[in-house]
C-alpha cells in the first residue's frame, strides 16, 4: 500500500506544499511562535503559549495579513498530531480576531477534527467559514470536510453534505480527489450502494476530469467484494483501454474475490496477466494467493510461492504469511506440520494472534492430542494474546468433542467473565456435545440460553437442534423446530434437511420423508447427500418396496451423487446376500457408474462386493479397470511416478 501513490496523497502533498511556498518568504514571527510551540506544554488544558500581543492590530501588507504565519504555525502543530482543545481555543482566537483569514488555515483543522472522531465538528467549521471567518471555501477545504467523514460512521453524509456545499458555493469546482473521497465514502460501507458507486464513477468526466487508478481500483474492490467478478474484471479492461496502468491494489482485490468463490483457475490466469503487464507482486498480493490455495487445499502450491517471494522478489514472510500457512496445515489435518511452523514464525520473532492460536487449538483437539491444546494455551496467556470468542470457541468445542461438558461449561462462565461475548458457534458446540453425550434436556437449556442472550440461531444451530432430536425419536418436535426455522427465513442445508429426512423414515413415515426429500430437490438450494438416499432406501426396503428403491437409486446417480458403502449394504440385505439377484443389482449399479463417467465411484461398488464375498463378473473388472487407467487423472499420476524415480 505504502507504494500505491493515489490521488489523495498527492492533493494533500498541494495543499501543503503551496502553503510553504506562500509564506516562506514573508517576514514573520513564525520562529518565535516555532519555538514557544516546541517548549509548550502537550497537556490540553495548558494555555496558549504565546503572548497577547502578537494577535493584536494585524497590518496588512498587499494580499498578506501580519499574524497568518503565525496562525499557520500554530495550526500545524496543534493538527499533528491532533490537539483537539487547543484547536478550539485557537478558532475561538480567530473570531475574536473579526477579519479575514486565508483559505489554507483550514484544511489541517478539518483533518485533525476527523482524526479525532468529530467529523461533524469538522462540517460546522466548514459552514463557518465565510461567516465567522470572512473566507470563502476553497476545494481543498472542501475535500479536508469530506475526508473527515470517511473513515467515520457519518460516511454517508458526504455525499449530500458535498450538494449543498456546492448551492452554497457555486464557485467550487470539484476535482478527481473529491469524487475518489465520494467513492471510497460509499464503497467502503457496511452494504455499499454499487448503482450510486457506478453513477459517481460515470460523471467523473463530465466535470472534464478523468478516473485515475485509485478510481478505477476503488470501484473494482468494491465489485469484487459484492461477488460481481465479470463486472469487474470488465472494469479492468476499461481501465486499460482508458490507458490508466493497474496496481497491485487492483488485482489484490480481485485476486482475494476470486480465490474466495474457489476458482482457482482464473486466480492463477489472473495472477500470470498481473505479471505479464509488468506489476510486480508485492507481499499483500502473496499473502491473499497463499491464503487462498492453504483453504482449498493447495498447499504445495502455496508452498512454491513462498519460494519463488523469497529467492525472486525478495520478500519475506509476515505473521500474515505465517498464519495462513498454519490455517490451510490445520484443515489438512496436518496439525504435526502446522506446529513445527508456528515453531518458526516464534523464532523469527513473529508474534502469532488470535486466529493462529485458534487454528492450532482446534486441530489438535481434532487429531486427538488435547495435551498439546492445552499447552498452546498456556503458551497464548503467556505470550500476552488475550483470548477472543474465536479461540474460546475453539477450546470449546474441543472439550465438546472430548465428552467434558463440566468443563466447557466452565469454559463459557469464564468467558463472559472477561467481557467476551460468546458467539453461535459457540453454542452450537456445546448443544452438539449434550446431545453427543445424551443429554438433551442440556442441549436444549443451551439453545434456551443462547436465545436469551440476544444470540440470533442460524441454520448450523437449527440443524444441530433438529437433528439431536431426531437421532433421540423426537420427531414431532424436531419438525417444530423446522416449522419454526423456515417462518423466520433461514434456509435448510441438507444436514438439516438429512436429520429430518432420517427420523420421518426411522419413525416409519417415509411418505412423509420422500415430501420433504422433493421439497429439498424443487428448491435447488440444497443438493441432496448419499445418507440423505440412504434413509429413503432403507425405509423403502423394509416396506417391501424394492422396485421404488432401484427408481429412486437411478435418480441418485443421474444427480450426480455417488452410492457409497452403505448404500451397498442397503440394497444387498433388501435383496439377499446370496444368490443372483443381489450380484446382479450390485453390477447394474457399477456399469451405469462407468457409463456415467463417475469411475471412483463404480471402483467402490465393486470393492464393496469384493468384501461380501460375491466377485464381479471379468467383463465388469474390465470396465471399471478401463475406465480407470483412461482418465487423465491416472495418466497424471503415472507420469509423476516416472518423473520421481528417474530423478
Amino acid at each position: 500500500m505504502h507504494k500505491f501513490h493515489n490521488s489523495i496523497t498527492a492533493s494533500r502533498c498541494r495543499v501543503r506544499n503551496h502553503s510553504i511556498r506562500t509564506f516562506s518568504s514573508l517576514p514573520s514571527t513564525t520562529a518565535a511562535v516555532n519555538a514557544a510551540c516546541e517548549s509548550s506544554n502537550d497537556d490540553p488544558e495548558s494555555s496558549m503559549p504565546l503572548a497577547e500581543d502578537l494577535f493584536r492590530s494585524p497590518c496588512r501588507s498587499g494580499g498578506y495579513t501580519q499574524g497568518d504565519a503565525t496562525y499557520l504555525s500554530l495550526v500545524r502543530f496543534y493538527s499533528d498530531p491532533p490537539n483537539i482543545p487547543a484547536l478550539r481555543r485557537l478558532l475561538d482566537r480567530m473570531r475574536a480576531d473579526s477579519r479575514p483569514f486565508p483559505d489554507h488555515l483550514f484544511p489541517p483543522i478539518l483533518r485533525a477534527f476527523g482524526q479525532s472522531g468529530f467529523p461533524i465538528d469538522a462540517l460546522h467549521l466548514f459552514d463557518e467559514m465565510l461567516p465567522s471567518f470572512r473566507c470563502s471555501p476553497s476545494v481543498f477545504s472542501l475535500n479536508s470536510a469530506i475526508d473527515s467523514l470517511v473513515s467515520s460512521p457519518h460516511f454517508h453524509l458526504a455525499l449530500p453534505f458535498l450538494r449543498r456545499a456546492l448551492r452554497r458555493y457555486p464557485s467550487l469546482r470539484p476535482n478527481l480527489l473529491t469524487f475518489n473521497l465520494l467513492l471510497k465514502s460509499v464503497c467502503s460501507s457496511p452494504s455499499p450502494s454499487l448503482n450510486l458507486a457506478l453513477h459517481l464513477f460515470r460523471s467523473i468526466p463530465g466535470h472534464g476530469l478523468q478516473p485515475d487508478a485509485y478510481s478505477y481500483s476503488t470501484l473494482i474492490a468494491a465489485l469484487a467484494r459484492a461477488g460481481r467478478l465479470d463486472d469487474a474484471f470488465a472494469l479492468l479492461d476499461e481501465m486499460q483501454l482508458d490507458g490508466v496502468a493497474p496496481h497491485s491494489v487492483t488485482f489484490n482485490s480481485l485476486l482475494h474475490a476470486v480465490l474466495r468463490a474457489g476458482d482457482l483457475r482464473r486466480a492463477r490466469n489472473l495472477t500470470r496477466y498481473m505479471l505479464l503487464k509488468g506489476c510486480q507482486p508485492t507481499l499483500p498480493t502473496y499473502n491473499t494467493l497463499i491464503h487462498g490455495l492453504c483453504r482449498h487445499g493447495c498447499l504445495d502450491e502455496a508452498l512454491s510461492l513462498i519460494d519463488r517471494m523469497l529467492l525472486r522478489d525478495g520478500l519475506a514472510p509476515n505473521e500474515v504469511t505465517f498464519g495462513s500457512l498454519i490455517d490451510g496445515l490445520v484443515k489438512l489435518g496436518r496439525t504435526v506440520d502446522a506446529r513445527r511452523v508456528f515453531d518458526l514464525m516464534r523464532e523469527r520473532g513473529f508474534r502469532a494472534n488470535e486466529f493462529v492460536y485458534s487454528a492450532l487449538i482446534s486441530g489438535s483437539f481434532r487429531s486427538n492430542d488435547p495435551e498439546a491444546a492445552f499447552i498452546l494455551w498456556e503458551t497464548m496467556i503467556c505470550d500476552g494474546v488475550k483470548p477472543n470468542e474465536i479461540v474460546y470457541t475453539a477450546l470449546v468445542d474441543g472439550l465438546c468433542r472430548l465428552g467434558r461438558m463440566a468443563e466447557a461449561e466452565d469454559v463459557l462462565l469464564q468467558m463472559t467473565a472477561e467481557g467476551c461475548t460468546p458467539n453461535v458457534r459457540t453454542y452450537c458446540a456445546l448443544m452438539w456435545g449434550h446431545f453427543r453425550a445424551g443429554s438433551s434436556q442440556r442441549a436444549l437449556a443451551t439453545w434456551t440460553n443462547m436465545v436469551r442472550r440476544g444470540c440470533e440461531p442460524n441454520e448450523v444451530s437449527y440443524s444441530i437442534l433438529i437433528h439431536g432430536l431426531c437421532e433421540e425419536g423426537r420427531v414431532k418436535e424436531g419438525m417444530m423446530v423446522w416449522q419454526n426455522m423456515i417462518s423466520r427465513g433461514c434456509t435448510a442445508d441438507v444436514v438439516t434437511y438429512t436429520s429430518m429426512i432420517r427420523g420421518l423414515c426411522s419413525a416409519g413415515d417415509v411418505e412423509g420423508g420422500m415430501r420433504l426429500f422433493y421439497d429439498m430437490v424443487a428448491r435447488g438450494g440444497a443438493e441432496p447427500d448419499a445418507v440423505a438416499y440412504n434413509a429413503l432406501f432403507d425405509g423403502l426396503i423394509k416396506r417391501g418396496e424394492l422396485i421404488r428403491a432401484v427408481d429412486l437409486l437411478g435418480k441418485m446417480m443421474e444427480g450426480g451423487c455417488d452410492p457409497d458403502e452403505a448404500t451397498c449394504n442397503i440394497f444387498m440385505k433388501g435383496v439377499g446376500w446370496e444368490g443372483g439377484r443381489g450380484r446382479e443389482v450390485m453390477e447394474g449399479m457399477a456399469e451405469r457408474m462407468v457409463g456415467r463417467g463417475r469411475v471412483d465411484g463404480a471402483g467402490k461398488i465393486v470393492l464393496v462386493m469384493g468384501k461380501k464375498g460375491m466377485e464381479p463378473r471379468a467383463e465388469i473388472w474390465e470396465k471399471v479397470v478401463r475406465a480407470a487407467f483412461n482418465t487423465k487423472k491416472a495418466r497424471r499420476l503415472i507420469e509423476k511416478c516416472w518423473v520421481e524415480m528417474w530423478r
